[in-house]
């Protein structure tokens, strides 16, 4: 799974409070949470389905085939969550015995006809209605949902909302469609017949082996002959476009909405790629009998890796104008393939070790970008997930290998995914590759299609490896937190040598290898040394005079907090002479405070915006400052050609916003020229732009740009100049920033104050899409808030103030009640929500 991130400033105000509301608890230990006990071992599940679009329900026959794991027992427990249950039976052949069942607290336990030992094989038969709005449990901050089985617009109410119905399983949901076992350490091969109007495709896991026509209904019969978990079981319904691929002879499908299949090849077209480069790289070819790929409208999170069916939210449509600029969603894409091996081959037997799914998943984004777009993308991509780690202190005392959470969603966290794929390049770094993804392989090969935990996977790196790896899993996976190092040095001119102290200030220290480089005349030296599991180290290296440098971590490989202050004239010498990236985007974003008060910080950004590495480029442009004469006598003429020409547009866009600050006229013909351009980041920067020079342009050119779907830093360019305007257009794409306006005042006042006129704005005007997406984001987002009370009564108020407007709207425009009634409707359902 791909967890879905509303923003990095909002998440980030979300879990400060969060923090600061914690109270002490009893001191009692939380309990441990212990890999499900295997009574019963599932062996075979069929499921005969049809769905009530009226209700939002699903009729559903099961027959489930199953047998004594080790010891004789004479019951079956199943979970069964919101169903009715109508009739339990043994099925001996076709020959229904009834059965003696109990049905409560969502758990159904079914007497069996007699005591069955170990190997020795029944079927029982269900008939039942799944109910998923009578589904007690709640979402999370990962899965913002939890009733399993969803329906969108089922009754066509809605005319721009396609109608589909889709299955989120993780963590324990399938049980809310089929009776099941319903823990990540039970394994099963399916079938599934599914009833649909004919008008409809559908989509499961395995192969479609069938389909018969009956009237104006059609049944499709899907068959998964390889065994894996109960969570990953998948249904989609709706009317999709299939867009077709293949990988040698595998087929690689692409279901997408009809508006967005010309471009299904641009969105998903590096999925067969893929597939080869992970099958090579983990010398273990893709395990399944297809691909599939599927959006869902309303999703619960981001992505969801279903055994050859994956799922991903409705971010992942996109059209020419965002796809010039970047596909947002490759790393997605690779992530949730990556678990077709790394949790769907072989699955974390409990959610305490959900590390050896979603750290993998994680890694692998790295190892994608690393194949296609080169070493430099990787690290970047790395450095902004660990970032997000070390920037949310709440996460530094939780173990990767976690035994004591609350809910078992909560370990979908920054320490399961980004942490632990910070983790996993440590540990490629100290094996070396050829040992890493053989250690990859085994794995793979000694429990496929089974389960597996943190300690089969050190196993295996050993076996490979024949190093001991204790060390190295007892402080990163079965520990917390991260080194926090600062460091001195002094020079020796009779010994000619250096001394670098490395410190290490958090309680617990680590012990962990470290790349230090050495500036002696300009020039680094590298020496890789080895830091003991003590508060204090010290090394000696040979100098001819006082360093100019030292760099400490200058691989960017050690997942660390650093305390350091280098001079302007430091910083543009580990620029100019670091190879690693993480080391020049370091040495750049340090002069941040420096820019326009040293030549050095001038010169740093001089080399900067001739990088070969796109965002490095960028962020020495969102650095500068054009209106100074210096600078601009330095870096305009080189600013002005990337504007016009550099490769990447998200490149354009930030030096068309660089020129922007000058308010300069002679710049107004390559705004002009930008406005009019397929990518989105340079239209939304080139209005911004024209509208600093010409503020009279703003309601004739805001309406050009296609804002649906867009990211919210070009929704937050384009803001403050929509809602001034009034650009009706557009109001409906401004939601997911005016949703959560009060919390984006905390961050950005400036922003906030355009958010919160937005918001008003539409609230005091009849626009059912906009209201109702406002309402749909934040209740979405109500996982992400916990259970913060001062989160709750911010987004309350905002609710019922917003109500209070269209109160008034109707009182105003009585000839429009059934629609501002409807807005109404959505209004107080989120109120209810929160209460």
């Amino acid at each position: 799974m791909k967890k879905a991130i509303l923003s990095i400033a909002i998440l980030g105000i979300f879990f400060s409070a969060n923090v600061s509301a914690q109270t002490e608890t009893s001191g009692r230990e939380k309990a441990y949470r212990a890999t499900n006990t295997k009574v019963t071992e599932l062996k075979h599940t069929k499921l005969k389905v049809n769905f009530d679009y009226q209700k939002e329900q699903m009729g559903g026959e099961e027959w489930l085939t199953a047998t004594p794991y080790f010891y004789p027992t004479n019951e079956l427990t199943l979970d069964a969550k919101g169903m009715l249950i109508h009739e339990v039976a043994l099925d001996n052949n076709g020959k229904k015995s009834p059965l003696k069942y109990e049905y409560k607290d969502e758990i159904l336990k079914i007497s069996l006809d007699k005591t069955y030992q170990k190997n020795q094989e029944y079927t029982v038969y269900i008939k039942y209605t799944a109910r998923p709005n009578e589904v007690k449990q709640k979402g999370s901050m990962a899965i913002n949902d939890a009733k399993g089985l969803y329906f969108v617009n089922a009754q066509g109410q809605d005319p721009d909302m396609p109608t589909q119905i889709w299955t989120q399983g993780e963590t324990e949901s399938s049980s809310a469609w089929f009776p099941t076992i319903d823990k990540p350490n039970q394994k099963t091969t399916q079938e599934i017949y599914m009833t649909v109007p004919d008008k409809y495709v559908t989509l499961s896991n395995g192969i479609l082996k069938d389909s018969q026509k009956e009237g104006s209904l059609r049944t499709d019969h899907w068959v998964m002959d390889k065994r894996h978990s109960t969570y990953l079981f998948f249904m989609g319904v709706g009317e999709y476009a299939i867009v077709k691929d293949k990988w040698k002879n595998i087929p690689v499908d692409y279901y997408i909405e009809k508006e967005y299949e010309p471009y299904a090849k641009q969105i998903y077209g590096n999925t067969p790629e893929m597939i080869e480069f992970f099958s090579k790289k983990m010398g273990y070819d893709y395990p399944w009998a297809k691909y599939a790929q599927i959006s869902g409208r309303d999703y619960v999170s981001g992505a969801m890796e279903n055994t050859t069916a994956t799922l991903h939210g409705s971010d992942i449509l996109q059209k020419p104008g965002q796809l010039i600029d970047e596909n947002k969603w490759e790393d997605t894409i690779a992530h949730e393939l990556f678990h077709h091996w790394f949790g769907d081959l072989v699955t974390a037997e409990s959610w305490s070790n959900l590390t050896v799914n979603e750290s993998f998943a994680n890694y692998s984004e790295y190892l994608w970008n690393e194949y296609k777009y080169g070493k430099d993308q990787a690290d970047y991509h790395q450095m902004t997930d660990v970032n997000m780690y070390i920037h949310n202190p709440a996460d530094f005392k939780k173990n990767l290998v976690r035994f004591n959470y609350d809910s078992r969603e909560d370990v979908f966290d920054l320490v399961t995914y980004q942490k632990g794929g910070g983790i996993l390049h440590m540990l490629r770094n100290y094996l070396g590759d050829d040992a890493f993804f053989a250690g990859m392989n085994d794995y793979l090969k000694t429990n496929e299609y089974q389960s597996g935990e943190a300690h089969q996977l050190r196993l295996s790196f050993e076996k490979v490896s024949g190093k001991d790896l204790n060390w190295f899993f007892n402080q990163w996976y079965f520990g917390s937190g991260n080194p926090k190092l600062n460091y001195s040095f002094t020079f020796e001119p009779v010994k000619k040598q250096v001394t670098v102290t490395i410190n290490q200030t958090q309680d617990q220290p680590f012990e962990f290898p470290l790349a230090i480089d050495v500036y002696d005349n300009g020039k680094p030296k590298r020496y890789n040394v080895w830091v003991n599991a003590e508060a204090k180290n010290t090394f000696n290296f040979d100098a001819s005079k006082t360093p100019d440098l030292i760099n400490i971590n200058a691989d960017g490989i050690l997942v660390s907090e650093i305390t350091d202050t280098k001079t302007p004239e430091q910083n543009l010498m580990q620029f100019t002479n670091s190879k690693e990236f993480k080391s020049r985007y370091k040495a750049l974003a340090a002069i941040k405070d420096q820019v326009g008060k040293s030549p050095a910080a001038t010169k740093l950004l001089a080399a900067a915006i001739k990088d070969p590495y796109f965002r490095t480029r960028i962020k020495a442009l969102q650095l500068m400052d054009l209106s100074n004469a210096e600078q601009m006598k330095a870096l305009g003429a080189d600013v002005e050609k990337l504007a016009s020409n550099d490769p990447k547009t998200l490149v354009q866009a930030a030096a068309i916003t660089a020129l922007a600050k000058t308010k300069d006229k002679k710049y107004l013909p390559i705004f002009e020229k930008g406005v009019n351009a397929v990518s989105n980041a340079v239209k939304a920067t080139s209005l911004s732009a024209v509208l600093s020079i010409d503020p009279s342009k703003a309601s004739t050119l805001a309406d050009k740009i296609d804002l649906e779907g867009a990211s919210e830093t070009l929704l937050g360019q384009l803001l403050p100049v929509i809602v001034k305007n009034k650009v009706t257009s557009q109001m409906s794409n401004i939601t997911p920033l005016v949703a959560f306006y009060p919390f984006i005042k905390l961050q950005n006042p400036e922003l906030g104050k355009s958010a919160e006129e937005g918001y008003n704005w539409i609230m005091s005007s009849d626009n059912l899409k906009a209201t109702e997406n406002i309402t749909k984001i934040i209740s979405h987002a109500k996982g992400e808030m916990g259970d913060n009370p001062q989160v709750k009564m911010m987004i309350s108020q905002m609710l019922k103030d917003g109500l209070s407007k269209k109160m008034e709207l109707l009182r105003q425009n009585p000839q429009n009640a059934g629609s501002i009634n409807k807005q109404i409707d959505a209004i107080n359902k989120a109120i209810e929500d929160f209460k």
